[in-house]
């Protein structure tokens, strides 16, 4: 076995009506907790990588734990960069061994966004690695991704197709109504199906065919990995996200891949926080790590489940 782009899952996700997880990786616990989700229902995976998961685990050590993983499972596991910066970064992991890059130009202009994501494709592409890029602005924080509300920007959908056929990118996150964070919503969730629809209506009409479609910021932010974080001496206060039945049905529309981060976050966090007070005698990192594992696995299971719609996607 070994790791596979993007191409084929999404075909057969847009096909199929469904889409593909894309979880956010740093450490060796997160990998095995969400890979063993994925084999366990015989669904296809992301993995993704930030830039600040490249400086605290390393690339190379990170590709060897994928590749592992690969061998464990035997499922189409695809390693992803997310949120790249520039041209540097995507190079660094191409040449480390990811099968797949973010370039996320959304905070220039336009004109350069087009210039810089055409630059990657096209180095990308020479290398056989698929690209994703991103058009309008999400609101939140992530890592190194920053947008007060006041500059969050929907996705325009004649500029999205403009953005598709001048850069060649093979998939694009657009800004819906998502956003980066635990902190999602002060008041109800809500997505921009129309807008959704108008992009791929678009593309459809300029004979870009089944275009998959990338939503970032989608975690759930689980209300019960928030109440175990809180009971143990967390203060996560007030954290709220995407309800499953929004994911689900953007899912069933052209986007592809849903990427989740701090779902997975708050459940390391509560697996380990409850850990400690239930145990506090414990100081083998195996006993709270291995929990952490184990519950990571459990939420994963459900976002495939009820969020994704992936189940046997690997049939």
């Amino acid at each position: 076995m070994a790791l596979v782009t993007t191409k084929e899952m999404f075909a057969k996700a847009y096909e199929g009506h469904y889409a593909i997880g894309a979880f956010n990786i740093n450490n060796m616990e997160i990998i095995q907790g969400v890979v063993r989700a994925a084999k366990s229902q015989n669904s296809a995976v992301i993995l993704q990588v930030s830039k600040s998961a490249l400086k605290y685990a390393n690339p190379l050590y990170l590709k060897g734990m994928v590749d592992a993983a690969v061998a464990e499972t035997g499922i189409d596991i695809a390693l992803h960069l997310d949120h790249g910066p520039d041209l540097e970064t995507v190079k660094e992991c191409i040449d480390a061994g990811f099968t797949s890059v973010m370039f996320d130009g959304s905070h220039y202009d336009y004109e350069e966004n087009v210039a810089k994501t055409k630059e990657v494709v096209e180095y990308a592409h020479a290398h056989g690695v698929v690209v994703e890029a991103e058009l309008g602005k999400l609101a939140g924080v992530e890592d190194e991704v920053s947008v007060d509300a006041a500059n969050a920007t929907y996705t325009d959908p004649d500029q999205a197709v403009d953005f598709v056929k001048r850069t060649g990118v093979d998939s694009l996150a657009i800004a819906i109504g998502t956003s980066h964070g635990a902190y999602k919503f002060k008041g109800e969730a809500k997505l921009d199906f129309e807008r959704l629809e108008s992009i791929t209506a678009k593309l459809e009409a300029e004979g870009i065919h089944n275009f998959p479609i990338v939503l970032h910021g989608a975690s759930s932010v689980d209300q019960a990995s928030v109440e175990t974080c809180n009971k143990y001496g967390g203060q996560i206060n007030g954290a709220k996200g995407m309800p499953a039945e929004m994911l689900r049905k953007a899912a069933s529309m052209a986007v592809c891949k849903i990427n989740m981060d701090t779902d997975l976050r708050l459940a390391m966090t509560a697996a380990i926080r409850k850990s400690f007070a239930e145990k506090p005698e414990a100081f083998d990192p195996r006993g709270y790590c291995g929990a952490a594992r184990e519950y990571i696995q459990e939420i994963v299971t459900k976002k495939i489940q009820e969020a994704l719609g992936s189940v046997d996607s690997m049939k």
